[in-house]
């Protein structure tokens, strides 16, 4: 009897499934970004009481409902690095609240560090890329990314009573509940569009690996540049640059780095 040859030939069926839920999530993703700038704003903390905005939030965040920081008097949460930092905010159009802060660190001199540099230089491998390495103005950290209690509830949680750090679904819309969860992917790519805004060739960042990760799925790819060290929780240091942003990230998350970077007032 004549042996019938083996099918060796690879299915094409799991490609075409992968094309097909790429092209979903990333139609998902622009669907996500167009609400994104109808109900939230990311602007440049320019002015004094903007940056006390930002202060604020962190305090909220870092000094009394993480407890990372001790709490100051007046509410406020900063230290030497905002003197050369660029601090970034987004606001919650219908309610004029904002959402989130983070900043970007931006040595001028010599004499001017990351925190990365203060506070874990040891965390960074001795073959990996060290800021240490560039000139202060080529540099920059991204750090201290705080969004409040209210903006990062997901509308699957249950609303009871009127405690003020639930969303009440009777206030916000079904599309503004679906931005809450890209806050953060918000302040990421403000930050962003701060360093290609003013041509910053290296940026460093200390982060949860599994916020790391997170961030990889949308294609922002970190590259972890040292251990996870005990640092305001288990962070690890880790590194991007512009042509690994602009290379990696996907198609629906590009238009939202586009919508942020017209909303700043940056070129493209």
């Amino acid at each position: 009897m004549k042996k019938l040859k083996k099918y060796t030939e690879k299915p094409v069926i799991g490609p075409i499934i992968k094309r097909v839920i790429d092209f979903g999530i990333n139609r998902e993703v622009k669907t996500v970004a167009r609400h994104f700038s109808k109900y939230l704003h990311p602007l440049v903390a320019e002015t004094p009481e903007l940056s006390k905005e930002s202060f604020k939030i962190r305090h909220d965040v870092y000094c009394e409902e993480l407890g990372f920081l001790n709490t100051s008097d007046n509410g406020f949460e900063r230290d030497e690095f905002d003197n050369y930092s660029t601090h970034c905010l987004i606001q919650h159009i219908p309610s004029l609240q904002f959402a989130g802060t983070v900043r970007v660190v931006r040595p001028e001199t010599a004499k001017h560090s990351l925190p990365l540099q203060t506070y874990c230089a040891d965390s960074i491998a001795k073959d990996k890329i060290n800021p240490a390495d560039f000139a202060p103005y080529e540099i920059c950290e991204i750090s201290r990314l705080a969004v409040p209690k209210g903006f990062r509830k997901r509308h699957t949680d249950k609303f009871e009573g009127a405690a003020t750090a639930v969303i009440n679904k009777e206030i916000y819309s079904e599309n503004e509940l679906r931005c809450f969860p890209f806050i953060a992917v918000g302040l990421y790519l403000s930050a962003a569009s701060i360093v290609l805004e003013n041509n910053i060739k290296h940026t460093f960042v200390m982060m949860e690996p599994r916020l790391a990760r997170s961030m990889g799925f949308i294609g922002i790819k970190f590259e972890k540049i040292g251990p996870t060290v005990d640092y305001h929780g288990k962070r690890a240091p880790y590194y991007i640059n512009p042509s690994l942003l602009m290379e990696s990230l996907t198609p629906g998350f590009q238009v939202m780095l586009k919508e942020i970077r017209k909303s700043l007032k940056h070129k493209e």
